[in-house]
């Protein structure tokens, strides 16, 4: 390992490792950092993303290694605990970076792009089956259940939202009312317009022949859908003073994640973020793309100060 990187990456999904591969072929000498856990581990292909359709998460990461590796890009498989600026000139930011093992990385700039973890509802089968039958994106798996009994899981006031949206792909849509907020009039209008039905109970739990109510009663379904909440992987940059703050969506709040200006550049300066750590509602395609645009301001960068 170098003394010095010009960006240390936090995190190897789509973004980072896109990113990286941006940064490498600039000649930068760039270090990866991945934890290796990424959100999409539990799903079995990638889709919509153009030329690469129903590729294996895992797969997508590999390819995307070598190819960051062809052009002399660093991949380190680790966790960063910490992220401390470097006291100094603050046009010419410098950054230590810790690990899990004690070691400790010197960097000129850092893109973040850890992604976020999804709480998901105390309810019994739903995370072992989460990515396979309890989802939560009707462009990354409705395809896949399509013409298939689907159920809604209302956890928060998008649930007659959700609902609508995956009509788009089966006509067996339930909507269970769960623990979620009453539909108004009009989403239930619109809702009963769709031949959506709508089921008052609790969930108790799910399973390969449906979700179960607390009353009893079986709602057999091939999927359950759900938008739980969702945190950005934030921890390691407390000692920045950068803190995740509320993610808001059609006047709802869904969790948190660290927001950004244009670029990607955050509040500190040499500090970047992309992917879904700053954009929760971003594909792997726009993560992807995220990585590449804010590689780019954060190449210009270095090369300002390079020039200064």
């Amino acid at each position: 390992m170098r003394n010095e990187y010009d960006v240390v990456i936090i995190g190897g999904g789509a973004a980072g490792l896109s990113a990286a591969l941006t940064l490498s072929r600039a000649r930068r000498h760039v270090l990866v950092v991945d934890a290796g856990n990424p959100r999409n581990a539990p799903a079995s292909h990638v889709h919509n993303y153009l030329g690469r359709e129903s590729t294996p998460p895992a797969e997508l990461l590999a390819i995307g290694r070598a190819e960051v590796t062809q052009y002399g890009g660093e991949i380190l498989n680790g966790v960063v605990t910490a992220v401390h600026p470097r006291p100094g000139d603050p046009a010419r930011p410098r950054f230590a970076v810790e690990l899990t093992d004690g070691t400790t990385i010197e960097a000129r700039r850092i893109l973040v792009t850890t992604g976020l973890t999804d709480e998901l509802p105390d309810i019994p089968g739903v995370a072992e089956h989460w990515g396979s039958h309890v989802l939560h994106c009707p462009y990354c798996h409705g395809w896949e259940v399509r013409d298939r009994p689907v159920a809604i899981l209302a956890t928060s006031p998008m649930a007659a939202h959700q609902a609508l949206l995956w009509r788009q792909w089966t006509p067996d849509v339930t909507l269970l009312l769960h623990t979620g907020p009453a539909p108004s009039a009009d989403e239930l209008a619109r809702l009963d317009r769709r031949g959506i039905r709508v089921v008052e109970g609790e969930v108790i739990g799910y399973g390969p022949d449906g979700a179960r109510l607390a009353d009893g009663t079986l709602v057999p379904v091939d999927a359950l859908v759900l938008m739980g909440r969702i945190e950005a992987r934030a921890d390691a940059l407390a000692p920045l003073g950068l803190k995740p703050v509320d993610f808001e969506a059609n006047g709802h709040r869904f969790g948190t994640h660290l927001p950004a200006g244009p670029g990607g550049a955050t509040t500190v300066p040499g500090v970047y973020v992309a992917g879904n750590v700053t954009d929760p509602m971003a594909t792997v395609i726009a993560a992807a793309a995220a990585g590449v645009s804010t590689a780019g301001m954060l190449n210009m960068d270095l090369v300002m100060e390079d020039a200064a």
